[in-house]
Protein backbone atom coordinates (compact mmCIF):
# COMPACT_ATOMS: atom_id res chain seq x y z
CA UNK A 1 0.00 0.00 0.00
CA UNK A 2 2.57 2.67 -1.39
CA UNK A 3 1.83 6.20 -0.03
CA UNK A 4 3.08 9.20 -2.35
CA UNK A 5 6.56 10.09 -0.76
CA UNK A 6 6.48 13.15 0.54
CA UNK A 7 9.55 12.22 2.48
CA UNK A 8 11.85 9.41 0.06
CA UNK A 9 15.40 10.85 -0.44
CA UNK A 10 16.51 13.08 -2.43
CA UNK A 11 17.87 11.12 -5.60
CA UNK A 12 20.99 13.08 -5.87
CA UNK A 13 22.32 12.70 -2.73
CA UNK A 14 22.61 8.50 -3.71
CA UNK A 15 23.17 9.33 -7.31
CA UNK A 16 26.43 11.69 -6.82
CA UNK A 17 28.51 9.40 -4.81
CA UNK A 18 27.37 6.36 -6.66
CA UNK A 19 30.85 4.14 -7.12
CA UNK A 20 32.44 3.92 -10.63
CA UNK A 21 33.88 0.50 -9.96
CA UNK A 22 30.68 -0.98 -8.42
CA UNK A 23 31.72 -1.09 -4.88
CA UNK A 24 29.65 1.45 -2.52
CA UNK A 25 31.33 4.01 -1.26
CA UNK A 26 30.64 7.46 0.38
CA UNK A 27 27.11 8.30 1.30
CA UNK A 28 25.75 5.20 -0.57
CA UNK A 29 27.99 3.22 1.60
CA UNK A 30 26.89 4.54 5.09
CA UNK A 31 23.45 5.16 3.98
CA UNK A 32 23.29 1.09 3.40
CA UNK A 33 24.66 0.50 6.30
CA UNK A 34 21.43 2.22 7.73
CA UNK A 35 19.65 0.30 6.05
CA UNK A 36 20.94 -3.13 7.09
CA UNK A 37 21.26 -1.71 10.97
CA UNK A 38 17.68 -0.18 11.40
CA UNK A 39 16.16 -3.54 9.96
CA UNK A 40 17.88 -5.37 12.93
CA UNK A 41 17.26 -2.89 15.24
CA UNK A 42 13.32 -1.83 14.66
CA UNK A 43 11.89 -3.88 16.37
CA UNK A 44 13.65 -3.35 19.89
CA UNK A 45 13.83 0.52 18.89
CA UNK A 46 9.78 0.53 19.11
CA UNK A 47 10.15 -1.52 21.99
CA UNK A 48 12.10 0.42 24.20
CA UNK A 49 10.61 4.32 22.97
CA UNK A 50 7.00 2.39 23.29
CA UNK A 51 7.88 1.69 26.93
CA UNK A 52 9.71 5.18 27.70
CA UNK A 53 6.53 7.16 26.03
CA UNK A 54 3.61 4.55 27.60
CA UNK A 55 1.94 4.21 24.40
CA UNK A 56 3.27 1.76 21.29
CA UNK A 57 1.75 4.49 19.17
CA UNK A 58 3.56 7.50 20.26
CA UNK A 59 6.66 5.10 20.64
CA UNK A 60 6.39 4.45 16.92
CA UNK A 61 5.99 8.15 16.26
CA UNK A 62 9.08 9.02 18.08
CA UNK A 63 10.89 6.15 16.23
CA UNK A 64 9.89 7.71 12.97
CA UNK A 65 11.03 10.92 13.50
CA UNK A 66 14.30 9.70 14.92
CA UNK A 67 15.27 7.75 12.14
CA UNK A 68 14.26 11.01 10.18
CA UNK A 69 16.75 13.00 12.18
CA UNK A 70 19.46 10.52 12.05
CA UNK A 71 19.34 10.06 8.02
CA UNK A 72 19.43 14.03 7.56
CA UNK A 73 22.84 13.70 10.00
CA UNK A 74 24.34 10.60 8.47
CA UNK A 75 26.49 12.71 6.73
CA UNK A 76 28.02 13.76 9.70
CA UNK A 77 28.27 9.89 11.15
CA UNK A 78 31.60 8.94 11.72
CA UNK A 79 31.93 5.61 10.02
CA UNK A 80 34.12 4.23 12.81
CA UNK A 81 31.75 4.14 15.27
CA UNK A 82 28.42 1.77 15.52
CA UNK A 83 25.47 3.00 14.47
CA UNK A 84 23.38 1.15 16.91
CA UNK A 85 24.05 3.42 19.94
CA UNK A 86 23.97 6.54 17.99
CA UNK A 87 20.61 5.62 16.72
CA UNK A 88 19.44 4.58 20.18
CA UNK A 89 20.80 7.70 21.85
CA UNK A 90 18.38 9.88 19.25
CA UNK A 91 15.63 7.70 20.16
CA UNK A 92 16.44 8.52 23.75
CA UNK A 93 16.65 11.85 23.54
CA UNK A 94 13.36 12.11 21.34
CA UNK A 95 11.46 10.60 23.72
CA UNK A 96 12.63 12.82 26.81
CA UNK A 97 11.60 15.79 24.43
CA UNK A 98 8.27 13.94 24.29
CA UNK A 99 7.72 14.09 27.72
CA UNK A 100 8.85 17.37 28.28
CA UNK A 101 6.50 18.90 25.48
CA UNK A 102 4.25 16.61 27.00
CA UNK A 103 4.62 18.42 31.04
CA UNK A 104 4.57 14.81 32.36
CA UNK A 105 7.28 14.48 35.40
CA UNK A 106 8.84 18.40 35.08
CA UNK A 107 10.27 18.46 38.11
CA UNK A 108 11.41 14.60 37.97
CA UNK A 109 12.84 15.36 34.42
CA UNK A 110 14.74 18.39 36.05
CA UNK A 111 15.78 15.95 39.27
CA UNK A 112 17.16 13.06 36.81
CA UNK A 113 19.32 15.80 35.24
CA UNK A 114 20.55 17.04 38.59
CA UNK A 115 23.73 16.34 40.65
CA UNK A 116 24.44 12.45 40.41
CA UNK A 117 25.48 10.04 43.96
CA UNK A 118 27.89 7.54 43.42
CA UNK A 119 26.77 4.26 44.97
CA UNK A 120 29.48 2.66 46.38
CA UNK A 121 28.02 -1.29 45.09
CA UNK A 122 26.69 -2.96 42.24
CA UNK A 123 22.75 -2.20 41.77
CA UNK A 124 20.89 -5.37 42.78
CA UNK A 125 18.78 -6.64 39.96
CA UNK A 126 15.50 -6.58 39.72
CA UNK A 127 14.38 -9.38 37.00
CA UNK A 128 13.33 -8.86 33.46
CA UNK A 129 10.15 -9.27 31.44
CA UNK A 130 7.24 -7.75 30.45
CA UNK A 131 6.10 -7.11 34.51
CA UNK A 132 9.23 -4.68 34.62
CA UNK A 133 8.45 -3.34 31.20
CA UNK A 134 5.26 -1.74 32.22
CA UNK A 135 5.90 -0.92 35.89
CA UNK A 136 8.82 1.64 34.44
CA UNK A 137 6.29 4.04 33.48
CA UNK A 138 6.22 5.14 37.20
CA UNK A 139 9.53 6.20 37.16
CA UNK A 140 11.04 9.38 36.60
CA UNK A 141 12.59 9.57 32.72
CA UNK A 142 16.24 9.03 33.78
CA UNK A 143 15.33 6.19 36.45
CA UNK A 144 13.07 4.60 33.46
CA UNK A 145 15.37 4.37 30.60
CA UNK A 146 18.06 2.91 33.21
CA UNK A 147 16.03 -0.23 34.44
CA UNK A 148 14.83 -0.65 30.86
CA UNK A 149 18.26 -0.53 29.18
CA UNK A 150 19.53 -2.75 31.72
CA UNK A 151 17.21 -4.71 33.16
CA UNK A 152 15.23 -5.23 29.57
CA UNK A 153 17.64 -4.82 26.94
CA UNK A 154 20.80 -6.09 29.31
CA UNK A 155 23.14 -2.98 28.19
CA UNK A 156 26.28 -2.63 30.19
CA UNK A 157 26.74 0.33 32.81
CA UNK A 158 28.95 1.70 30.70
CA UNK A 159 26.52 1.43 27.14
CA UNK A 160 23.72 3.34 29.56
CA UNK A 161 25.99 5.92 30.30
CA UNK A 162 27.10 7.23 27.29
CA UNK A 163 23.46 6.75 26.09
CA UNK A 164 21.75 9.00 28.51
CA UNK A 165 25.11 11.42 28.90
CA UNK A 166 25.71 10.46 32.06
CA UNK A 167 28.38 8.62 34.40
CA UNK A 168 28.60 4.93 35.45
CA UNK A 169 27.96 6.28 39.18
CA UNK A 170 25.11 7.84 37.59
CA UNK A 171 23.54 5.09 35.81
CA UNK A 172 23.77 3.13 39.47
CA UNK A 173 22.40 5.28 41.30
CA UNK A 174 19.53 6.08 38.98
CA UNK A 175 19.08 1.70 39.19
CA UNK A 176 19.27 1.71 42.53
CA UNK A 177 16.20 4.25 42.96
CA UNK A 178 14.21 3.26 40.21
CA UNK A 179 14.62 -0.57 41.61
CA UNK A 180 13.95 0.18 45.17
CA UNK A 181 10.81 2.29 44.10
CA UNK A 182 9.54 -0.47 42.03
CA UNK A 183 10.28 -2.95 44.38
CA UNK A 184 8.22 -0.87 46.85
CA UNK A 185 5.15 -0.65 44.54
CA UNK A 186 4.83 -4.02 43.17
CA UNK A 187 1.51 -3.34 40.78
CA UNK A 188 1.03 -0.38 38.28
CA UNK A 189 -2.25 1.58 38.63
CA UNK A 190 -4.51 0.92 35.76
CA UNK A 191 -4.79 3.53 33.62
CA UNK A 192 -8.53 4.66 33.05
CA UNK A 193 -9.81 6.66 29.92
CA UNK A 194 -13.01 8.12 30.14
CA UNK A 195 -15.12 7.56 26.08
CA UNK A 196 -15.43 9.98 24.57
CA UNK A 197 -19.28 9.26 23.39
CA UNK A 198 -18.43 11.64 19.72
CA UNK A 199 -14.90 9.62 19.07
CA UNK A 200 -17.49 6.29 19.36
CA UNK A 201 -19.70 7.54 17.27
CA UNK A 202 -17.34 8.02 14.58
CA UNK A 203 -15.00 5.18 15.21
CA UNK A 204 -18.35 3.28 14.41
CA UNK A 205 -19.10 5.28 11.22
CA UNK A 206 -15.62 5.06 10.10
CA UNK A 207 -15.06 1.14 10.06
CA UNK A 208 -19.11 0.72 8.72
CA UNK A 209 -17.78 2.51 5.63
CA UNK A 210 -14.31 1.58 5.46
CA UNK A 211 -15.32 -2.01 5.24
CA UNK A 212 -18.11 -1.18 2.90
CA UNK A 213 -15.74 1.27 0.39
CA UNK A 214 -17.63 3.83 0.51
CA UNK A 215 -14.87 6.21 0.21
CA UNK A 216 -17.38 9.17 -0.30
CA UNK A 217 -19.28 8.02 2.59
CA UNK A 218 -15.95 8.51 4.36
CA UNK A 219 -15.28 11.89 3.47
CA UNK A 220 -17.99 13.35 4.81
CA UNK A 221 -16.77 12.62 8.03
CA UNK A 222 -13.26 13.74 7.53
CA UNK A 223 -12.38 17.88 7.33
CA UNK A 224 -11.31 19.25 3.86
CA UNK A 225 -7.78 19.84 5.30
CA UNK A 226 -7.41 16.66 7.79
CA UNK A 227 -3.42 15.40 8.08
CA UNK A 228 -2.99 12.21 7.21
CA UNK A 229 0.37 10.54 8.27
CA UNK A 230 1.20 6.81 7.28
CA UNK A 231 4.33 5.36 9.04
CA UNK A 232 6.78 2.76 7.56
CA UNK A 233 9.57 0.72 8.41
CA UNK A 234 11.77 3.08 6.69
CA UNK A 235 10.30 6.29 7.04
CA UNK A 236 12.69 8.28 4.88
CA UNK A 237 11.34 6.03 1.91
CA UNK A 238 7.39 5.18 1.79
CA UNK A 239 5.79 7.36 5.08
CA UNK A 240 3.84 9.69 4.34
CA UNK A 241 2.82 13.10 6.11
CA UNK A 242 0.61 15.74 4.67
CA UNK A 243 -3.11 16.42 3.40
CA UNK A 244 -4.84 13.77 2.94
CA UNK A 245 -6.85 14.92 -0.12
CA UNK A 246 -3.03 14.61 -1.74
CA UNK A 247 -2.95 11.32 -0.72
CA UNK A 248 -4.33 7.97 -2.75
CA UNK A 249 -5.26 7.02 0.59
CA UNK A 250 -8.38 5.11 -0.02
CA UNK A 251 -7.21 3.78 -3.18
CA UNK A 252 -4.51 1.88 -1.82
CA UNK A 253 -6.50 0.39 0.50
CA UNK A 254 -8.90 -1.12 -2.35
CA UNK A 255 -5.93 -2.22 -4.35
CA UNK A 256 -4.34 -4.02 -1.74
CA UNK A 257 -3.74 -7.39 -2.33
CA UNK A 258 -4.30 -8.88 1.46
CA UNK A 259 -7.43 -9.65 2.67
CA UNK A 260 -8.23 -6.73 5.26
CA UNK A 261 -11.15 -5.40 7.06
CA UNK A 262 -11.93 -2.67 10.18
CA UNK A 263 -13.21 -2.50 13.24
CA UNK A 264 -13.01 -0.85 16.33
CA UNK A 265 -11.85 -1.55 19.07
CA UNK A 266 -8.79 -0.73 21.41
CA UNK A 267 -5.13 -0.96 22.35
CA UNK A 268 -4.38 -0.31 25.81
CA UNK A 269 -7.20 1.49 26.82
CA UNK A 270 -6.64 3.87 23.66
CA UNK A 271 -10.26 3.96 21.18
CA UNK A 272 -8.94 2.95 18.02
CA UNK A 273 -9.65 1.40 14.25
CA UNK A 274 -7.91 -2.20 14.20
CA UNK A 275 -6.65 -3.41 11.09
CA UNK A 276 -7.50 -6.75 11.18
CA UNK A 277 -6.18 -9.93 8.09
CA UNK A 278 -7.39 -13.07 6.98
CA UNK A 279 -5.43 -15.59 9.48
CA UNK A 280 -6.78 -19.22 8.14
CA UNK A 281 -10.27 -19.03 9.12
CA UNK A 282 -10.06 -16.27 11.40
CA UNK A 283 -9.85 -12.33 11.39
CA UNK A 284 -6.74 -11.07 13.52
CA UNK A 285 -5.81 -7.96 14.28
CA UNK A 286 -2.50 -6.92 11.97
CA UNK A 287 -1.93 -3.13 13.24
CA UNK A 288 -4.13 -0.13 14.15
CA UNK A 289 -5.10 3.45 12.94
CA UNK A 290 -5.81 6.15 14.94
CA UNK A 291 -8.32 9.56 14.60
CA UNK A 292 -8.08 12.73 15.93
CA UNK A 293 -11.33 14.96 15.89
CA UNK A 294 -11.92 18.46 15.86
CA UNK A 295 -15.90 18.94 16.83
CA UNK A 296 -17.44 16.30 15.33
CA UNK A 297 -15.00 15.57 11.76
CA UNK A 298 -11.61 13.72 11.87
CA UNK A 299 -8.94 16.24 11.05
CA UNK A 300 -5.67 13.79 11.74
CA UNK A 301 -5.26 10.27 10.39
CA UNK A 302 -2.24 8.34 11.63
CA UNK A 303 -2.02 4.79 9.97
CA UNK A 304 0.01 2.08 11.03
CA UNK A 305 -0.51 -0.28 8.51
CA UNK A 306 3.05 -0.65 7.16
CA UNK A 307 3.90 -1.46 11.12
CA UNK A 308 2.53 -4.20 11.91
CA UNK A 309 5.10 -4.65 15.31
CA UNK A 310 3.45 -1.88 16.85
CA UNK A 311 1.19 -4.04 18.77
CA UNK A 312 3.38 -6.48 20.03
CA UNK A 313 4.45 -4.72 23.02
CA UNK A 314 0.91 -3.82 23.76
CA UNK A 315 -0.69 -5.22 27.35
CA UNK A 316 -3.84 -5.47 25.53
CA UNK A 317 -5.37 -5.36 22.02
CA UNK A 318 -9.27 -5.56 22.28
CA UNK A 319 -12.24 -5.85 20.08
CA UNK A 320 -15.46 -3.93 20.89
CA UNK A 321 -17.01 -6.15 18.74
CA UNK A 322 -18.46 -9.57 20.18
CA UNK A 323 -14.32 -10.98 19.30
CA UNK A 324 -12.74 -11.31 22.29
CA UNK A 325 -9.51 -10.02 24.03
CA UNK A 326 -6.43 -10.57 22.08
Amino acid sequence: MDQTKNKSIPASDVEKDKPTDGKPKGFEARYLAFLDTVTDLRPKLHRYCARMTGSVFEGEDVVQDALLEAYRKLDQFDDSRPLSPWLFRIAHNRCIDLLRRRGVGRQAVAKAVGPEATMPIEPASLGVGKAVEHLVLTLPPKERACVLLKDVFDYTLEEIAELVESTVGGVKAALNRGRSKLAASPSPLKQSRTADPELTRVLHLYVERFNNRDWNGLRELISADARLNVTDRMPTITAFAGKLADSPYFSNYERWSTPWRMAVGEVDGEPVVIILQRSADTWTPYSAVRLHLDGNRIDRIVDYAHCPWVLGPATSTVLSTSQAAV
